[in-house]
């Protein structure tokens, strides 16, 4: 029996996915996996029992990777599953911002009782006159399954459409439009572009890239993380009139209320259809890897995918990446007869994944000298 344990609310219709091996429990101790959305999780310690962390969603800046990465924890997260949703955002904060809807719709709430607001309406819209999207040039950064969603919507509706995304899969790559411009310089995106829309994971080496430098006379989308831009500086830019709106999907003090600043409440992935998808792929992923011990979505492993075991055993191996560890386990286990019938290595930087299928059972003995080389992680049997 597997037990799995909700820190946040997780979609019933997602957890429906779990079978009668599964049992959710209260005591997140006796947990094999989490499931997660947006709960801080790195003043957390982890039991011993925990296995794998599934975040329901796309951002994992709220688990302490490397710390799960050393005690053999697999984190996976949900790539695309909110995809739509957040794209959706992204194209009514354009229209917001271009439109002065926000501005519109608040002076007609403040001029509610006026008998002859309809004829006041017609003589005041002109402050509110904005701009169509047709035809404006519009820069996409990170072109992944979210970057890639608006991309192609923004080609349908008529803009001239520019990404920026050095790292592009090949997977991306093969669903853009043939219509998108891929530029190979973020400048060209700041010099070009009427709207700028970012969809990138914060990293050390992302944190407050879009600055005061970087952009004039432009409408920014938000909808990936705050700290991606320096929005100090952005405040100061709208109230210099360089920046003509900035649309964040993260209220904070001080974006909130701010004149040019459209802030929403963190809505990207909030839609019933997000919720549902981002819990079934996060309860797939944790019953593949649980079961089979299968990684597929993982931040902080390799994927590694060995389908379902027909042999009589299979052992999953967390290492450092490093010479000669494949010697030493292959060493351990011919020395205790135990056959191996398939392997597969997988590295990701300084981490590595071994998953070994064997024709006999390996003894808690060869168990033991496995996790004692130097360098392993933790030693899983999975069956």
């Amino acid at each position: 029996m597997y037990k799995f344990h909700c820190l946040n609310n997780i979609s019933p219709i997602g957890l429906k996915n779990f079978t009668s091996q599964y049992e959710q429990v209260s005591d997140i101790e006796d947990a094999h996996g989490i499931l997660v959305r947006s709960a801080a999780m790195h003043d957390m310690e982890f039991s011993d029992n925990l296995l794998a962390i599934a975040r329901a969603g796309a951002g994992v800046n709220n688990i302490p990777l490397q710390r799960c990465a050393e005690k053999g924890i697999v984190v996976f997260n949900t790539p695309g599953a909110n995809a739509n949703g957040v794209k959706e955002l992204v194209f009514a904060g354009m229209l917001l911002a271009s439109r002065d809807i926000v501005e519109g719709v608040d002076w007609v709430r403040a001029n509610w009782n006026n008998p002859d607001i309809a004829k006041t309406a017609e003589k005041e819209k002109k402050q509110f006159a904005g701009i169509e999207l047709e035809g404006k040039k519009i820069g996409i950064i990170g072109l992944g399954a979210i970057g890639v969603r608006v991309a192609n919507a923004a080609v349908n509706l008529g803009m001239d459409v520019y990404g920026y995304d050095p790292y592009v899969s090949v997977d991306s790559a093969w669903h853009l439009s043939r219509k998108i411009t891929h530029v190979i310089r973020l400048e060209d995106i700041y010099e070009m572009c009427d709207f700028i829309t970012i969809h990138i994971p914060l990293l050390d080496s992302t944190r407050g890239m879009i600055g005061r430098e970087a952009i004039a006379g432009v409408v920014l989308i938000n909808m990936a993380r705050d700290l991606l831009v320096d929005e100090k500086a952005v405040v100061e830019a709208i109230d210099e009139g360089r920046i003509r709106r900035y649309v964040s999907d993260f209220p904070n003090p001080i974006v909130a209320g701010k004149r040019g600043c459209i802030t929403t409440p963190h809505l990207g992935a909030s839609t019933e259809e997000s919720e549902i998808n981002c819990a079934k792929m996060a309860v797939n992923e944790l019953r593949d890897y649980l079961e089979n011990g299968n990684i597929n979505n993982s931040v902080n492993y390799p994927k590694c995918n060995m389908g379902v075991c027909q042999a009589v055993g299979r052992i999953g191996i967390f290492h450092k990446n490093q010479a000669n560890m494949i010697t030493n386990f292959t060493r351990i286990m011919g020395a205790e007869s135990v056959n191996i019938a398939e392997m597969s290595n997988k590295s990701r930087g300084d981490v590595a994944y071994t998953l070994v299928d064997t024709d006999t059972r390996a003894s808690e003995a060869v168990i033991k000298q496995l996790a004692q080389v130097e360098g392993v992680y933790r030693v899983r049997v999975v069956k």
